[in-house]
């Protein structure tokens, strides 16, 4: 079995925090002894509560998903300490962690998990307009993209679909990160669907999160929020999949959102980094990943407080079709700058 510092790191944090962790492992992947796939969880263990959750690693050739989502959990638990304010938040909410979710194709430097499998390919949804090969196929291993055998997911995803329905999907309000790398110069935050083009029935629920994201922080506009069908659409995604389960439960919120980090900023920094084995999905500069690490965190503390403080800025039902509205004419492209929005930012 093949070492990973991200493992390491992660058991690690593990060992040196046993008082403050609830550990599982839903799954053991790979060849040989395998590897832990690891879900801890911090604060309230009761489902009447909010629940975040956050997940990284889904794509072995991503290190820096994992990387955000432990440095996000080193920076908790030592603030847990010190910081009664974060252990009153916590008394009233519940943090879920899968910060290694295919630690065998990370061991190999690839995309798919250790069977070949792409992860976001492999759920049992189809879509009627994803693009050929890019949106999964199911020719052979050999070729990206793969999503399995029909109706059979990947331990990897069965690990998470189970952890998902305990955790997050019997509380009354709750959203799940998924931290990504991906091509393009801007970072960008995406949510359901990626099957379909039709809007999502929590869109003005998104759009009210973002409009609280951007008053909150009007200096860092750092992230593009919108919709993933935008860019290209494709069968299998497994978050498009739990949210249509959650659908099942209308009086209960589920939001999965997805980082995706503009790794062709890193690469046009330093070009060379192209050449090398890890390097193009990941920043190689110590600095630069310490930047990342650090940016990022920012996004990671309002989701985790935001879900937490959910009754102060979710719409409520007589304004829920306004807010729809909105974001039904900002995601079309016909975005009008709001008063409230600050001037001249240029993200929406």
């Amino acid at each position: 079995m093949q070492h990973l510092p991200e493992l390491k790191a992660l058991e690690q944090l593990i060992r040196a925090h046993p008082d403050r962790l609830r550990v599982s492992v839903p799954a053991i992947v790979g060849p040989g002894e395998g590897y832990p796939v690891y879900a801890l969880e911090l604060g309230r263990a009761t489902d009447d509560c909010p629940a975040i959750g956050f997940f990284g690693g889904v794509h072995g050739n991503e290190r820096i998903g994992s990387q955000v989502v432990l440095a996000w959990l080193r920076t908790l638990l030592e603030q847990l300490r010190w910081d009664e304010a974060l252990q009153g938040l916590l008394e009233r909410s519940r943090l879920l962690f899968m910060p290694l979710l295919n630690p065998a194709g990370m061991a190999m430097n690839r995309r798919a998990n250790g069977q070949g499998i792409d992860l976001m390919r492999n759920a049992p949804i189809e879509s009627a307009s994803a693009h050929w090969l890019l949106g999964g196929q199911r020719l052979s291993r050999h070729l990206p993209w793969y999503r399995g055998k029909a109706g059979e997911l990947a331990p990897e995803n069965r690990a998470l679909v189970e952890t998902v329905r305990k955790r997050l999907l019997n509380a009354p309000v709750s959203a799940a990160l998924d931290c990504h790398s991906g091509f393009g110069f801007e970072n960008r935050i995406w949510f359901p669907f990626a099957h379909s083009r039709e809007p999502i029935p929590h869109l003005a629920e998104v759009f009210a999160l973002r409009k609280l994201f951007r008053r909150s922080y009007p200096n860092h506009v750092t992230y593009r929020i919108e919709p993933q069908c935008q860019h290209y659409m494709t069968h299998g995604d497994i978050w498009d999949f739990l949210y249509l389960e959650s659908l099942e439960h209308p009086q209960r919120t589920f939001l999965p959102l997805t980082l995706e980090m503009g790794s062709w900023l890193w690469v046009r920094k330093n070009p060379r980094q192209m050449f090398a084995r890890t390097g193009l999905f990941n920043p190689l500069q110590p600095h630069r990943l310490r930047r990342i690490l650090r940016q990022h965190l920012t996004w990671c503390d309002f989701l985790t407080r935001a879900i937490a403080s959910h009754r102060l800025w979710l719409p409520a039902l007589q304004d829920r079709h306004h807010m729809e509205e909105k974001a039904r004419i900002y995601w079309r492209g016909h975005y009008a700058p709001e008063a409230n929005d600050g001037p001249g930012a240029p993200f929406p």
